[in-house]
């Protein structure tokens, strides 16, 4: 989503209109809250936020997905070592920390 110049407005302003911004995100903008000039909150619809949170743990699944094929891949190729050694070895590289 683009945004424009309405959509960027100083936290003093928000305070001051906060009710009319609610019904301008309601009814589908999104609005930037600046404080001293610098981006500091964004104001989005309760519905479009967690639909933006599905969408994240849709990412963190597929990456998961992405990350068991790849192990699967190596295991299929012969990529593989014992346990007890791999994690010995992950010990000895937090110990040396």
């Amino acid at each position: 989503m683009a945004f424009t110049a309405s959509d960027i407005v100083p936290l003093s302003q928000a305070r001051a209109n906060f009710s009319e911004l609610a019904d301008q995100v309601k009814a589908g903008a999104e609005k930037i809250v600046t404080k001293n000039g610098e981006s500091y909150v964004a104001i989005v619809d309760a519905q479009r936020l967690d639909y933006y949170h599905q969408l994240e743990r849709e990412h963190i699944h597929l990456q998961l997905i992405d990350d068991a094929s790849a192990g699967l891949r190596d295991v299929a190729e012969g990529r593989v070592r014992p346990a007890r050694s791999a994690l010995a070895e992950l010990k000895r590289s937090r110990i040396a920390k």
